[in-house]
């Protein structure tokens, strides 16, 4: 069912002038991943293609082209792949792709035949023959696809399983298999529930609590007890960040692991929270003490929902794009609501995929969290997540010695009132020895940064209400 590339080959197809080779090489570089271009190796091996086709013609060219596919995908590593534009027209070569993960990069004719035309391609000489391979190919590539891109972007969505769509909660049968449980919340299932049990069928129907509620221990154990999914189910999780923490942990050990499916409501949730496959929950000592990593089947995001948001909760979201902004050095945040979910979402799957265990550079987006978490935690969970966030976010630019405009002009955060004793307790916790996530400048982020105790209790201080 999984329809990412965390342990998979990603697999680039599409017609001429698509930009396999330009956008297979910066989704590598992306993802930390090889890049095999396949065209480029049988160059590299074989001389150049249009001498391959006049001297051997096309059959040859595509007995070569299934050889090094093949040689391509037997290696144990998982890589970015790009293939020639015909290899589709072999499609049993793609065929039995549990090794691989195959998406095709979309270009019309018109583009395309301007990229190629002049070009030293073989099929890109004359123009009848070059639309009517375009009309042959096209249902060919939807064939053999797993998912389609328009760019770097929307590749790295599809690594990941994520996908981005207006109205996509109106279509869940298209990324949902029977049988399947909705687990929400009262607020969410009172606004979008209908809406999913008309989309789909889902055999039983859970809810949790709202917010930071959902993540409680005795929470999670009634989920589990009333359960009835097999091992053959998967649950799908409707709901804000703390919801599909929630649901994604209690999928993690159910029945000793189901797949799951998070459909997120909040703008945190379509950027942050439902991408990666951390699930947790919370303890008195601090927040997320408790979790698995449990990477979903696929994610599915409609951006379409964020229109019922109350001004407070975009706030919270807004502070995680902030967030993402400082760390990609651009600002998000004055993006419109689907393009901005489409990049930060875009972002943090790359991030996730080159590092899906936390074990190095995923670390950089805890930027800010350090503090938040604390701050959440002295206030037993009384504030929102967004509102930490962005006083972490505060403290960590302060620490770094950077400017913190974007910080106050999009968030405008104010001190909370908590208990600094228990605060400084669970930062301690979070993060212990006072390393913390920071940035030499914007875009260019540092993990484990040895911060003397001392300023770090500072800059909390800094952040509580008197």
């Amino acid at each position: 069912m999984a329809t990412h590339a965390l342990d998979r080959h990603l697999v680039l197809v599409g017609f001429m002038g698509a930009g396999k080779s330009t956008i297979g090489a910066d989704v590598a570089r992306r993802l930390g991943r090889e890049f095999y271009d396949v065209d480029a190796e049988i160059e590299r091996a074989e001389g150049p293609i249009p001498e391959i086709f006049a001297s051997r013609g096309e059959a040859a060219f595509r007995e070569l082209e299934a050889r090094f596919l093949a040689d391509a995908r037997a290696r144990a590593t998982p890589m970015v792949v790009a293939l020639g534009a015909g290899a589709v027209e072999t499609r049993e070569l793609l065929s039995g792709g549990g090794g691989a993960l195959v998406v095709q990069l979309e270009v019309d004719v018109d583009t395309a035949w301007e990229r190629a035309r002049g070009s030293s391609r073989p099929l890109a000489v004359d123009e009848v023959e070059f639309r009517r391979r375009f009309e042959l190919r096209a249902p060919l590539y939807a064939e053999v696809a797993n998912a389609r891109a328009r760019d770097a972007d929307d590749v790295a969505l599809a690594a990941a399983g994520i996908h981005v769509e207006t109205g996509a909660l109106q279509q869940l049968e298209r990324f949902v298999e029977e049988p399947a449980a909705l687990v929400t919340e009262p607020v969410i299932a009172g606004i979008h529930g209908a809406d999913a049990q008309i989309a789909f069928p889902f055999a039983e129907t859970h809810e949790l609590p709202t917010g930071e509620a959902a993540k409680q221990l005795g929470a999670v154990e009634r989920l589990w007890r009333s359960l009835r999914l097999g091992r053959d189910g998967t649950i799908v999780a409707l709901g804000g960040g703390a919801l599909t923490d929630a649901a994604g942990f209690s999928a993690s050990s159910y029945l000793r692991g189901v797949p799951w499916i998070p459909v997120p409501t909040t703008l945190t949730g379509q950027v942050d929270a439902a991408i990666g496959g951390k699930t947790g929950i919370d303890l008195l000592e601090g927040k997320n003490l408790v979790g698995a990593f449990h990477w979903p089947a696929r994610t599915v995001i409609d951006p379409a929902l964020l229109g019922t948001l109350p001004d407070r909760e975009r706030k919270n979201g807004l502070a995680e794009v902030v967030k993402t902004g400082l760390l990609a050095g651009e600002a998000l945040w004055e993006l419109s609501d689907p393009e901005l979910v489409r990049r930060c979402a875009a972002f943090k799957a790359a991030v996730c995929l080159r590092d899906p265990h936390d074990l190095g550079e995923r670390k950089m987006l805890n930027l800010g969290h350090t503090f938040a978490h604390a701050l959440e935690a002295g206030a037993r969970y009384g504030i929102p997540h967004g509102e930490a966030v962005a006083l972490g976010l505060l403290a960590a630019l302060r620490l770094s010695g950077i400017e913190t405009d974007a910080v106050e002009d999009v968030l405008a955060p104010k001190p909370v009132y908590v208990d600094r004793e228990l605060a400084w307790e669970a930062l301690g916790r979070d993060k212990k020895g006072g390393r913390l996530v920071l940035l030499a400048a914007p875009g260019e982020p540092r993990v484990d940064v040895e911060v003397p105790l001392d300023h770090v209790r500072a800059e909390l201080d800094r952040l509580i209400a008197e």
